[in-house]
């Protein structure tokens, strides 16, 4: 057995190769601060409130806008509060998408990967209309696009449907002319960006019948929020995936190329690594390229999917690095992922949670994109709850994790009490490997922690829109991309740290004529056993003699 090159590297390659990651990591973080806009951006658009098309209520093909040729008859607010029945069901909100900017049109682009749509209304006080708390609102919502070239009234059918909605709404020291203050509703989400621009309409139907918007008193305006991802912050995303996919193929083909020349199975670690490595390489395929030519609404629903592929791989992996080096095993068994069922389960069964929950909302979107699971109070309670309880599990594995690193440590201390009695070549081997090992440890610990935090930035930052609570959530381009370039720099150092090593231990003559730092640390003689990935962990199970 030849040990790894964590092992066995000189202490001046060892300086070097970290150096260069380190420089690698500042430049990814330089990348999304210097460079990427936000993540994210909203666009708040005021809807205009037009005279419907008689006979158009059940006709998709009928589509009404406020810009361009044929644009809508467009009514003011003294001809609705003059009408007796403020001209219910003869309304239609419109809202055209993109909002002009300095007298020029603009369109989306498809590097904006996706749009979110929340409604918020305007509605007046009356003092004859009681709001009950959760009370119903209908909406007939319709969504359409055209694309540059388009004549402007040709609008194509997208989406439609008729949804129902909590609204609720509160209201202190009201007047005549006071607006309730109610609650967001979420209204739709495109999960790709295929066209240039998009028109919704929204009709409020009442029927006496049906008690159908009876209840909620006049809608005096609609606000449409849109939020959609940054172009610019999609490019350069794009473009780590894109440079760091090669470089990670490469590698993970090097150091199993490396495994299979020795003379055993691969241990447990290197299985792990090649699995972490693929789910790397899963996660850094740029697949959004395709999204440039091909109308992919799925492509929100993969997104997830692969990282949460991703994040079972790494959670699974520290688990199973961490229990590999506590050590504590004396019978010289070959591990197996059996030894760490009930650690795995709790990874697996979260993992899984996670798929079903988006499943739930993603999944119905595809064929509906109108469908939410926070538009009912027992929904986003649920929905809300999942967030907590998924913040709450990453926090609970972070901790578990650092309680495991720490008995790594504790092992390995004990375990130093015998490096005294040592011959000083063998002393200087393993504390060496010792060195090396906790700084490996203690980066893995930092690691963790971002990547922690990260995930629960990134579920916040996603619920949040969806949530009626004013949460003022600050965060970076830069995070994202440092903490994305530190998923990849981190993989490439473990796997090429932890590659067999082929060099041989130097001459006694040759060792006694270098200095100490220098020497590149390699398997000692006696070290032989073949089942074993480094000789740390030999060292540990038993304590070595001269």
């Amino acid at each position: 057995m030849s040990g790894t090159i964590l092992e066995n590297l000189s202490g001046k390659k060892l300086s070097i190769l970290v150096a260069c990651l380190l420089f690698l990591q500042f430049l990814c973080f330089l990348l999304g601060g210097l460079i990427a806009p936000l993540p994210a951006s909203v666009q708040t658009i005021l809807a205009t409130i037009c005279k419907d098309t008689p006979g158009s209520h059940n006709d998709t093909t009928v589509w009404l806008h406020s810009r361009g040729e044929d644009q809508c008859r467009s009514l003011d607010h003294l001809d609705i509060e003059n009408d007796d029945m403020k001209m219910a069901n003869q309304i239609v909100f419109v809202f055209q998408m993109p909002l002009p900017r300095e007298g020029r049109q603009l369109d989306y682009s498809r590097w904006q990967q996706n749009l979110i749509g929340i409604l918020q209304t305007d509605i007046v006080f009356d003092a004859n209309v009681l709001h009950k708390p959760h009370s119903k609102i209908t909406i007939d919502a319709r969504l359409a696009y055209r694309n540059k070239g388009d004549s402007d009234q040709d609008w194509k059918y997208l989406a439609s449907s008729l949804e129902h909605r909590d609204l609720d709404c509160t209201a202190n020291n009201v007047t005549d002319d006071y607006l309730y203050n109610c609650n967001t509703i979420p209204l739709f989400e495109l999960g790709s960006l295929h066209h240039d621009f998009y028109l919704l309409n929204v009709r409020l139907p009442v029927d006496s019948d049906r008690r159908m918007n009876l209840d909620i008193g006049h809608i005096k305006d609609l606000h449409l929020s849109v939020i959609y991802q940054n172009g610019g912050f999609t490019k350069v995303w794009v473009s780590l995936k894109t440079v760091f996919l090669p470089f990670i193929v490469f590698i993970m083909a090097w150091f199993w190329q490396r495994v299979h020349l020795l003379q055993r199975k691969p241990a447990l670690l290197e299985v792990m690594l090649l699995s972490l490595g693929c789910a790397l390489t899963f996660l850094n395929l740029p697949l959004e390229y395709f999204t440039l030519i091909f109308d992919m609404p799925f492509m929100l629903l993969l997104s997830d999917i692969r990282q949460g592929i991703f994040y079972a791989a790494l959670l699974s992996f520290w688990l199973v690095f961490a229990g590999e080096h506590m050590l504590i095993q004396e019978g010289g068994e070959k591990s197996s992922l059996k030894t760490y069922w009930k650690h795995l389960s709790a990874v697996g069964v979260g993992c899984v949670s996670l798929f079903l929950f988006d499943m739930c909302e993603r999944g119905v979107q595809l064929r509906n994109p109108f469908y939410s699971i926070w538009v009912s109070k027992i929904g986003a309670n649920v929905a809300l709850g999942f967030i907590i309880m998924a913040g709450i599990s990453a926090a609970l594995y972070f901790f578990f994790l650092c309680y495991m690193i720490w008995k790594v440590f504790c092992n390995i201390n004990i375990k130093r009490t015998s490096l005294p009695s040592m011959s000083s070549a063998r002393r200087l081997h393993y504390e060496g490997i010792i060195y090396r090992f906790q700084f490996l440890m203690l980066a893995t610990l930092l690691c963790a922690a971002l990547t922690v935090i990260g995930f629960i930035i990134g579920q916040v930052s996603e619920g949040r829109w969806k949530w009626d609570e004013n949460i003022d959530l600050e965060f970076t381009s830069a995070f994202f991309t440092g903490v994305y370039g530190m998923w990849n720099i981190y993989i490439f150092a473990l796997i090429v740290l932890y590659a067999p090593s082929h060099k041989k231990w130097p001459t006694n003559e040759t060792t006694e004529n270098i200095m100490s730092e220098e020497i590149e640390f390699s398997n000692l003689p006696s070290d032989s056993n073949p089942s074993e990935i480094s000789s740390l962990t030999q060292f540990a199970r038993k304590a070595a003699q001269d």
